[in-house]
């Protein structure tokens, strides 16, 4: 156990990742950790093929397995760096082949509904209508979100400086509506919710930053109050971003760095979902399209 938490410091230290993603590798490292019955720097070919049929078995989901090896890979990295065990089994191991599954997105409607629920009249209802928007139309991840302090917003250009993975920055930019609900937030519900001199945007009633759990249960709760069926989580907003700036004419490159994705691969996905929006237009208006 000592050597995972002496790697979970050097995560937090010398990389510089983030607590979530530190939270991440702690629950994978762990979950090995005890499958090896506390037994992680004697580990052969046999226990890592053992390992991976017991989370088949399990029926964990194949994005998932792939996070999990990849935790294990960098671990064993590291033990192999500092000359504590002598090869890393899990480099030799493949990720298993990813579904072919389409980010969900959220329809026009009923982010429209989502809009119409927080209350403008108090500060939790003005705070609650700019998360979401925000999220729809910056893109940006939860836990980028969260950590958005009022110095890191230019006003003047309506851009919003965050602090992605792995500590790198990017620039998003928001609109006029994002704009209204934002000036009234500072003006008045933020300065009630404040307590001192916390620089966080998002405070919760005890002037505190509020927490990406916190978050996920406001948007539970509004999409419970505007009877929307389906499930909506903040990535939906971040997947339904994407896909309306690449339906409405945006470039691949401008998208990919407005999401912060390292790589174009990445970004690529939501021009299927594109793809399938123009084929739909296509088969409607074609008159030999059937």
């Amino acid at each position: 156990m000592n050597h995972i938490l002496d790697f979970l410091e050097y995560l937090e230290v010398i990389k510089k990742h983030s607590e979530n993603t530190i939270n991440s590798y702690k629950i994978d490292l762990i979950d090995f950790f005890n499958y090896t019955d506390k037994n992680i720097l004697s580990v052969d070919r046999e226990i890592v093929n053992g390992y991976m049929q017991y989370m088949y078995d399990k029926k964990i989901s194949k994005s998932t397995i792939s996070r999990k090896l990849s935790s294990l890979r960098t671990f064993y990295n590291y033990l192999v760096k500092n000359e504590v065990v002598d090869k890393n089994y899990f480099s030799i191991i493949k990720n298993p082949k990813k579904d072919n599954s389409l980010p969900k997105l959220v329809k026009e409607i009923d982010i429209d509904k989502m809009f119409l629920i927080p209350d403008i009249r108090n500060p939790i209802g003005q705070r609650n209508l700019l998360i979401i928007r925000l999220l729809y139309a910056t893109g940006v991840r939860v836990s980028e979100l969260v950590n958005i302090c009022i110095k890191d917003i230019d006003f003047s250009e309506r851009t919003i400086r965050i602090l992605g993975k792995g500590s790198k920055e990017r620039i998003v930019i928001y609109g006029n509506h994002t704009e209204e609900i934002l000036d009234l937030y500072l003006n008045s519900g933020r300065y009630k919710l404040s307590k001192g001199n916390n620089d966080y945007l998002f405070l919760n009633k005890d002037g505190l930053k509020l927490s990406d759990r916190y978050v996920r249960k406001i948007i539970d709760d509004i999409i419970f109050k505007a009877s929307i069926e389906m499930h909506v989580s903040p990535h939906m907003l971040r997947h339904t971003f994407a896909t309306s700036m690449l339906n409405n004419g945006a470039d691949l490159v401008n998208v990919k760095e407005l999401l912060g994705h390292e790589s174009l691969n990445t970004t690529s996905i939501y021009t299927h979902v594109s793809d399938d929006k123009i084929r739909d237009v296509y088969n409607k208006a074609h008159p030999r399209a059937k």
